[in-house]
């Protein structure tokens, strides 16, 4: 699925300053794609403009081409996977029951659970490894367990492109490389993944393109490489950084330098 945005800008209330200041990003079908920026730079709002549950006051959105408006919630829900940065579960309910809520945009009204939708689930439920969760109740799950579920939830729903708000914030090292070493697989298959995230390290690593951005604007779009630059980073960080090659890995390693508050503006 190919995601379009072109001079988004969004504004909370009429009158007041833009959160979002004429941000456009191309992301293609099977894309990794990942949206970088300091607190408070519109990584979220731009997640919910995208999304089409907040409105922009100019610019437009297109998924395959078609204009987001021409999308029912419904469609929408069955070819985006979208996982938020915070959900309240506040009802008692199974770890697996919560994956299986994946399928509910492909089943009919009332419309019970088939074959081939707990087939989605037990793969979800590998594939994300929480299948040893699956008869805990979420209530009992620690914040990285409940995160890797609402995560195999979006997997379960087998949707053309996933939407992911920070989706590691809360993983130990080796759960965080697992589910980002499986969504750069998703999208070597063809899932288009759009992700947010404040780790430098993690864009660098696993990213097609990268959408950097800084109060509501596109500071540099691109790839990895032409994104990760000193001056570019240490503008909008308002810290310097030396950025180099990993001779191991082949990606850019970018460190805070001491002292390098002197980049703030």
């Amino acid at each position: 699925m190919r995601l379009e945005a072109e001079s988004l800008t969004v504004r909370y209330g009429p009158t007041g300053p833009p959160v979002l200041d004429g941000v456009s990003m191309r992301v293609p079908a099977g894309c990794f794609y990942t949206i970088l920026g300091p607190n408070g730079s519109g990584k979220s709002t731009l997640l919910r403009a995208l999304l089409g549950t907040l409105p922009a006051q100019s610019g437009t959105v297109t998924l395959d081409g078609r204009p987001l408006g021409k999308w029912t919630r419904r469609q929408l829900a069955r070819e985006v996977g979208v996982v938020p940065q915070t959900e309240s579960v506040t009802f008692p309910i199974s770890a697996r029951d919560l994956i299986a809520m994946g399928r509910y945009p492909r089943l009919g009204a009332l419309e019970p659970e088939g074959p081939r939708d707990r087939e989605a689930v037990d793969d979800a439920l590998r594939r994300c490894e929480v299948a040893e969760l699956a008869d805990r109740e979420v209530g009992t799950l620690s914040v990285g367990e409940l995160q890797r579920v609402r995560i195999a939830r979006a997997v379960a729903q087998e949707p053309r492109a996933m939407i992911l708000d920070e989706p590691t914030a809360s993983l130990d090292l080796g759960h965080e490389m697992r589910i980002l070493t499986f969504l750069r697989g998703a999208a070597d298959a063809g899932l288009t993944v759009v992700l947010i995230t404040h780790h430098i390290a993690v864009a660098a690593r696993f990213s097609d393109r990268l959408l950097l951005l800084e109060r509501g604007r596109t500071a540099a779009e691109g790839e990895p490489a032409a994104v990760l630059e000193e001056g570019i980073l240490g503008r909008v960080y308002g810290w310097k950084v030396m950025v180099r090659r990993d001779p191991a890995t082949g990606f850019p390693t970018v460190t805070p330098l001491a002292g390098g508050g002197a980049a703030a503006p």
